[in-house]
C-alpha cells in the first residue's frame, strides 16, 4: 500500500490488530478502488451499534470460526463502511470515531466536522 494519510492529515495509525480489520486485513483502514465499500471509518463499537448494525443486516458479532473471525465486541475498534457509518449517524446510533486511525478517503462521503462530532475521547 501506499502511505495513506488519515482525515487530520497525518499518517493513517492503525485501527486493531485484535480483532484484525480493515478490507486488507493489515490492522489499517486502508483502501483502493477496489475497496467498493470504502472500510474506512475506525470506530469503537458500542452494543447499540452492532445491535443497529445486526438489525440491518450487517451482523458484526457473531463469531466465524470458519473465517477465524471472532466477532467484533463492545469496546473493539473496528474499520467500518464510510456508508453504514453514516447511516448509523442518521439512526442515532453513530459508534465513536477514532480520527488518527480513519482514512481521509472518508471525506468525500462525510464532512471531517462531522466526524469531529463523533471523535472517541
Amino acid at each position: 500500500m501506499s502511505e495513506q494519510r488519515n482525515v487530520l492529515g497525518g499518517p493513517l495509525m492503525a485501527c486493531s490488530y485484535a480483532p484484525l480489520t480493515g478490507f486488507f486485513r493489515t490492522g489499517c483502514c486502508e483502501t483502493d478502488a477496489s475497496d467498493r465499500g470504502l472500510h474506512v471509518v475506525c470506530i469503537k463499537a458500542t452494543a447499540g451499534f452492532l445491535d443497529y448494525s445486526r438489525r440491518v443486516g450487517n451482523d458484526l458479532s457473531t463469531p466465524r470460526p470458519e473465517y477465524r473471525f471472532r466477532g467484533v465486541q463492545p469496546g473493539d475498534r473496528w474499520c467500518l463502511c464510510a456508508s453504514r457509518w453514516l447511516e448509523a449517524h442518521e439512526a442515532g446510533v453513530a459508534p465513536p470515531v477514532v480520527l488518527e486511525a480513519t482514512n481521509e478517503a472518508v471525506l468525500q462521503l462525510i464532512p471531517l466536522e462531522l466526524l469531529r462530532a463523533h471523535a472517541l475521547a
